[in-house]
């Protein structure tokens, strides 16, 4: 392997800001790639959420000239009118970000690396160890057969889950394509640091939209295993999930039939599988619901009707 350090480059200071701002007990880290599976945008909007009018500062910027394959995930450029005129360029990076109460953390975002996987995690590795990061933390949103009008679930993984009391393992094992996030977990646990991960259950016919409930739920298990403080943050979301849950509960009251008892099968599944301590496995208990594809069709051809009548 070549050196991983050279996939990255250090901002000047980068090491007394974190010294400064983390104390000895070292900072956290959260981290969220985009491109593996993100169902309704939970992981993107806690990172949105995170930098959003928030103080931080530029740590380390890796090449994304040498990870990312730009004719999969074509950058955006901007025509203006006779010429280009900008051009988004992909970024993957390392922030030092406040919380409210002044506390510093580590948040690495943007792209998922095409290429060189075992490299780019060997370089967070070497981040991790420069910065003296006490836990490493990820988290993304994940479908599943669950109703909106219901508590988010969450899975939590990796060797520190007992951060996450009350969780239930949903299943025993399972084959699912791997995340640089997920490969950068795994290393990260062999070496022998702290790593916790949160994947959200978003309701599979709302896995395609911005789903603020779940995103919540991923802030209120993070601040409470790390002891960060981002009441700010929660506050935003919450009101987000609130204004969302009324606009879905108010076109199902407009909506048709099938849609309404669609969502009302789920919630007699979901209640069903949560008040039975003997089930072990709300995936095995599914197996006469409608399958993501056809609540995902459904949901959004009901959508799109509305959306139709509207503009008529």
């Amino acid at each position: 392997m070549q050196d991983p350090q050279e996939l990255y480059t250090i901002e000047p200071g980068a090491d007394e800001a974190v010294a400064q701002a983390a104390g000895e007990t070292g900072p956290v880290l959260l981290h969220h790639l985009e491109g593996f599976i993100d169902a309704g945008d939970t992981g993107a909007q806690v990172v949105r959420r995170l930098l959003d009018g928030r103080p931080h500062r530029l740590l380390a910027r890796f090449d994304t000239d040498r990870l990312v394959d730009y004719r999969a995930r074509r950058p955006l450029m901007t025509f203006d009118r006779d010429r280009w005129s900008s051009y988004e360029a992909p970024q993957t990076t390392l922030h030092l970000v406040d919380d409210a109460a002044g506390a510093a953390f580590l948040l690495l975002s943007g792209l998922e690396p095409d290429t060189e996987w075992e490299r780019f995690t060997a370089a967070v590795q070497q981040l991790v160890r420069r910065f003296g990061v006490r836990i490493a933390v990820n988290f993304h949103g994940i479908p599943m057969g669950v109703p909106h009008t219901r508590p988010v679930g969450l899975t939590p993984h990796g060797n520190r889950i007992d951060l996450v009391p009350g969780h239930r393992d949903w299943f025993d094992e399972a084959q699912v394509p791997g995340s640089a996030d997920a490969l950068i977990e795994l290393r990260l646990t062999e070496a022998g640091h702290d790593v916790l991960g949160v994947a959200a259950h978003v309701p599979h016919y709302l896995a395609r939209s911005v789903y603020p409930p779940s995103a919540l739920a991923v802030v209120e298990t993070v601040t409470a295993a790390t002891g960060l403080v981002l009441p700010d943050v929660a506050a935003a979301l919450r009101a987000e999930a609130h204004r969302v849950h009324e606009e879905i509960d108010r076109q199902m009251a407009d909506g048709d039939r099938e849609l309404l008892q669609v969502v009302r099968g789920l919630e007699s599944q979901y209640d069903a599988v949560a008040g039975a301590g003997g089930r072990e496995n709300l995936l095995a208990e599914s197996a006469d619901l409608p399958s993501a594809e056809e609540l995902g069709d459904e949901f959004e051809r009901y959508l799109a009707e509305q959306d139709l009548d509207g503009g008529s």
